[in-house]
C-alpha cells in the first residue's frame, strides 16, 4: 500500500468510525460545527418518519410541537387521543404547510374491545373518530384490543376483537380510513394486555379480511415480545398497516439500543413498505441528537 493509499484508507476509516460513534454521543455539544449546521436544516431521510407529537419537544404546547416537527423537515405527525387536541388549528396548519397526520388513536385500552358489552360504544366512538380523520385528511387510526378479563381465555377475548372489527370494517372501508390494531408487549410496558407478538394479530386481521383493518406493527413491542424482526415482518407483511419504532431497552430513538435499525429499515423497504414510520420514541438526549441518530439508522 502506497503512503497516499494508506492516508486515504485511514481517512475513510476515521469517517466510518465517526458515523458509528453517533449512536453513543453524549450530547449535541460533541458534534462538529458542520454537523450542528446539518441538524438545523430540514431532515432528509429515505424513510418517511412521522413524529409522535405527544412525546417529541415535550413540555411545549401541542401546536408548538407540531410546528417544531414541520420546521425540522419531517413530513408527518402522529398522536394519541384526538379529543384534547385543537383540531381546527391543526387542520388549518396542515392545510397551509402540507404536514400530514399519519395516524392517531381512535380507541384505547379501556373499555376493552375484547368485551362484547363494549362493542356498541366502540362503533359509536369509531364513527366519531372517522369524522375527525376525514377532517384531518388522516388515512389511519389505531385501535387497541383491551386488557385481560378475569375468567375469560385469551382465545375468547381475541374472538371478541374479531367480532368488533368485522362490525367496524364497513365503516372504515366507506371512509377509506384504515384501522390499525396495535399489539403491545407484556414483559415491560403493558402487563395484563390481551394482545402481544405478531402471530395473533396477523390471524385476527386475516379473519376480519378487510383492506381497511391491518396491524400497527410497533417494532419496540415486537422486539420485546418475540424478536426476529425482519423474518416476522416478512411472514405478516400482508397484514401490516403501519410501522412504529423505538429502540430497546429504553424506548428511545433508533441507535440507542440493541436493534439494528438500518437492517430493519432496509428490510421494510425491500418488502415494499414505503408509508410513514411513526417515531413513538422518547429522544434520549434531546431532539437534535435524536434526529442525527435517525440519519445513521436510516443509512443502508
Amino acid at each position: 500500500m502506497t503512503s497516499s493509499n494508506r492516508r486515504d484508507f485511514l481517512a475513510a476509516t476515521a469517517s466510518a468510525a465517526a458515523a458509528l460513534s453517533l449512536t453513543h454521543l453524549p450530547s449535541a455539544k460533541s458534534f462538529s460545527a458542520a454537523t450542528q449546521d446539518a441538524i438545523a436544516k430540514p431532515a432528509a431521510f429515505k424513510t418517511r418518519f412521522a413524529v409522535n407529537a405527544e412525546i417529541w419537544w415535550g413540555g411545549l404546547p401541542f401546536m408548538e410541537r407540531v410546528r417544531k416537527t414541520h420546521e425540522a423537515g419531517f413530513p408527518a405527525i402522529e398522536f394519541w387521543p384526538w379529543k384534547d387536541k385543537p383540531l381546527d388549528e391543526l387542520a388549518a396548519y396542515c392545510e397551509k404547510t402540507g404536514l400530514e397526520v399519519a395516524q392517531f388513536t381512535a380507541w384505547g385500552f379501556v373499555p376493552g374491545m375484547n368485551d362484547p358489552a363494549n362493542h356498541d360504544a366502540f362503533i359509536a366512538e369509531l364513527q366519531a373518530s372517522l369524522k375527525v380523520a376525514t377532517r384531518l385528511k388522516c388515512r389511519k387510526m389505531t385501535v387497541i384490543a383491551g386488557n385481560d378479563r378475569k375468567g375469560v381465555t385469551q382465545k375468547e377475548m381475541h374472538e371478541h376483537v374479531i367480532t368488533a372489527l368485522k362490525r367496524a370494517a364497513p365503516f372504515a372501508e366507506a371512509a377509506k380510513v384504515m384501522l390499525i390494531l396495535e399489539p403491545m408487549n407484556i414483559r415491560k410496558d403493558h402487563k395484563g394486555h390481551c394482545l402481544y407478538g405478531s402471530p395473533e394479530p396477523v390471524r385476527i386481521c386475516r379473519e376480519v379480511n378487510s383492506p381497511m383493518v391491518k396491524i400497527n406493527w410497533d417494532l419496540y413491542h415486537m422486539q420485546i415480545s418475540e424478536g426476529d424482526l425482519c423474518r416476522r415482518l416478512e411472514e405478516g407483511y400482508d397484514q401490516m398497516g403501519y410501522i412504529q419504532v423505538a429502540d430497546n431497552p429504553g424506548r428511545n430513538e433508533p441507535g440507542t439500543g440493541e436493534v439494528n435499525y438500518a437492517r430493519v429499515m432496509r428490510a421494510l423497504h425491500e418488502l415494499g413498505y414505503h408509508d410513514y414510520v411513526g417515531l413513538e420514541c422518547w429522544p434520549r438526549e434531546g431532539e437534535d441528537n435524536a434526529i442525527e441518530r435517525l440519519r445513521v439508522a436510516d443509512t443502508w
